[in-house]
C-alpha cells in the first residue's frame, strides 16, 4: 500500500468538495468533513476518509439527504432535541452544540437527543471536541441499521454495533481520555475494511448465516457479530440501544432500514450528555489547597476546572507508571500533529476522493 502526506486542511477542502459533489449542501458537507478527516488524522482509517464513500453512496442513492436542514428544539433549559431531517447527523450536532455547552456550565449537566439521521461514523469525535474545545465531560451512545447482533441468550438480531464514547478533558492543551468502542466484538467499519481487502477476521468476531463461528468477513457481513464478553457486551449494546433510539424516539436498531443499501433513511439516533465536572466534583469553592477559608471568595470558574485537570493529570501520571495504556491520549497526540504536520494516507483513497472532488 503506497502512502502519501497531505495536511489537514488540504484534506478536509478535498473531503467537502467530495461530499458536495455527491449532494450534500455546503453546511453538512463541512460539518461531516471535519469528522471524517479528523478520524482519520488521529489513525482511525475505518471510519475516515474511506467512510467518505459510505456517506457518498447514501446521498446519491437517498438513504441520507444531501438538502436536509435539522430540526433544533429548546425543549429545556439543560435539553435540546434535533431532528436530523434524514441528513448526515453532524450539522445538526454542530447547530445544537452552543446550547449544549451553555447548557452544561450554566447547570452542570445538559442533554443532546438526535433522532432521524444517518449513523454518524466515529462517535468518539464528538465526545472528544466537548472534552477539548469545551472542558467537559461527555457521554455519547448511537445505534443504526440493521441490526447484525443479537441479544444476550438469543439468535436474531436486534442491535447493531452499537457504540459508546465517553471522554474526559486532562487541561493545559493536552488530549483528552477518551474511550470509544463498539458493543461487538468489532465494528461494523473493521469488518468491513476486512471484506474489501479479502483478508480473514480474527476468530470470535462473528457468525455466518446459519450461526456457526466464522473468519470469513464477508459470511459475516451476511450473519451476525458477536458481543464483546459475551452478555456483558450484549447489555452494553442493549444500554446504547435504549439511549440512542428509545430516550430519542430513532427507529430501533431492529426497525431501520440498512445503511448501506436501499433508499430509505436509517432513522438513526445519537444521544449525547455532557457534563461540566468543575461543578460535579464539588471543586466549586476549592482551591487547590481544599475547601476555600470564604465561599464569597470562591475561585473563578477557570480556576475550578485547574483543580478537577491537576487530579486528572495526577491520577493518570500515576496510571501510567507501570506502562499501562489510557485510551484516546496517544490518538490525541497524533491528531495534533496531523493538524500542524499533515498525516499520511492511502494514496488509492486519496486519488478515488480527489476524483470525486
Amino acid at each position: 500500500m503506497t502512502e502519501i502526506t497531505v495536511s489537514f486542511t488540504e484534506a478536509l477542502a478535498v473531503a467537502v468538495a467530495a461530499l458536495k459533489a455527491r449532494g450534500a449542501s455546503s453546511a453538512q458537507a463541512q460539518a461531516t468533513g471535519r469528522a471524517l478527516v479528523t478520524a482519520e488524522a488521529e489513525g482511525n482509517r475505518a471510519v475516515g476518509l474511506s467512510h467518505l464513500f459510505t456517506y457518498g453512496d447514501a446521498l446519491m442513492d437517498g438513504r441520507a439527504r444531501g438538502d436536509a436542514e435539522p430540526l433544533i428544539e429548546e425543549v429545556t433549559e439543560v435539553l435540546t432535541r434535533v431532528d436530523a431531517g434524514e441528513g448526515l447527523p453532524h450539522l445538526g450536532f454542530e447547530r445544537a452544540l452552543p446550547r449544549l455547552v451553555e447548557g452544561a456550565q450554566e447547570h452542570g449537566v445538559a442533554i443532546l437527543a438526535l433522532r432521524n439521521g444517518y449513523p454518524c461514523g466515529a462517535l468518539g469525535y464528538f465526545a472528544r471536541l466537548l472534552a477539548e474545545d469545551h472542558g467537559l465531560a461527555a457521554l455519547a451512545a448511537a445505534n443504526a441499521g440493521p441490526a447484525v447482533m443479537a441479544a444476550s441468550g438469543g439468535t436474531t438480531p436486534v442491535y447493531c454495533t452499537n457504540p459508546l464514547a465517553f471522554a474526559v478533558p486532562t487541561g493545559d492543551g493536552r488530549p483528552a481520555l477518551v474511550i470509544d468502542q463498539s458493543s461487538s466484538s468489532a465494528s461494523l467499519a473493521k469488518i468491513r475494511e476486512y471484506a474489501a481487502a479479502g483478508r480473514e477476521i480474527p476468530a470470535g468476531w462473528a457468525l455466518d448465516p446459519a450461526g456457526h463461528p466464522t473468519t470469513d468477513a464477508r459470511a459475516a457481513l451476511a450473519g451476525s457479530l458477536i458481543p464483546f464478553g459475551g452478555a456483558r457486551g450484549a447489555n452494553i449494546a442493549l444500554m446504547v440501544e435504549l439511549l440512542a433510539a428509545g430516550l430519542t424516539g430513532a427507529n430501533w436498531s431492529q426497525e431501520a432500514p440498512p445503511f448501506n443499501k436501499g433508499k430509505k433513511s436509517p432513522g438513526a439516533g445519537l444521544f449525547i450528555i455532557a457534563v461540566d465536572q468543575s461543578l460535579t466534583s464539588g471543586a466549586v469553592g476549592r482551591g487547590a489547597e481544599g475547601p476555600a477559608a470564604d465561599p464569597a471568595e470562591t475561585a473563578s470558574r477557570e480556576k475550578i476546572g485547574d483543580y478537577f485537570t491537576d487530579r486528572i493529570s495526577a491520577w493518570i501520571a500515576g496510571v501510567e507508571t507501570d506502562g499501562a495504556h489510557l485510551p484516546g491520549l496517544a490518538k490525541g497526540e497524533t491528531l495534533a500533529h496531523a493538524r500542524h504536520r499533515g498525516f499520511s494516507v492511502d494514496a488509492q483513497v486519496w486519488a478515488k476522493i480527489r476524483d470525486l472532488a
